[in-house]
């Protein structure tokens, strides 16, 4: 069983910052390949940003990349992803995800079916 719970959502204004954190639970947390995904109200999920196992490969959605950048520190168990210049169409519930299948260390998941935990979210707002 792996637990993934999110942290650092908020209330910011257009063109700010923030950093989310995913802390996950289990001793192998290393070899997971992590993402984030997002949904705002009204809409289906989508996916933001994806990394691989080793941190060695990204990849992120047309609409946040060179805003948004997704990184990990396997020794705190962690994924984060820095939000800058946010819009308002950034806000949303944003969720981490974990794939536990043993994966090649440059893969990275972008289909949310594809992925075996969720954290429970957190609320992102940016305000015009």
């Amino acid at each position: 069983q792996v637990q993934l719970v999110e942290s650092g959502g908020g209330l910011v204004q257009a063109g700010g910052s923030l950093r989310l954190s995913c802390a996950a639970s289990g001793r192998t947390f290393s070899s997971y390949a992590m993402g984030w995904f997002r949904q705002a109200p009204g809409k289906e999920r989508e996916f933001v940003a994806a990394i691989s196992w080793s941190g060695g490969s990204t990849y992120y959605a047309d609409s946040v990349k060179g805003r948004f950048t997704i990184s990990r520190d396997n020794a705190k168990n962690t994924v984060y992803l820095q939000m800058n210049s946010l819009k308002p169409e950034d806000t949303a519930v944003y969720y981490c995800a974990a794939d536990l299948r043993d994966l090649n260390t440059v893969v990275v998941v972008t289909r949310g079916y594809e992925y075996d935990y969720w954290g429970q979210g957190t609320q992102v707002t940016v305000s015009s």
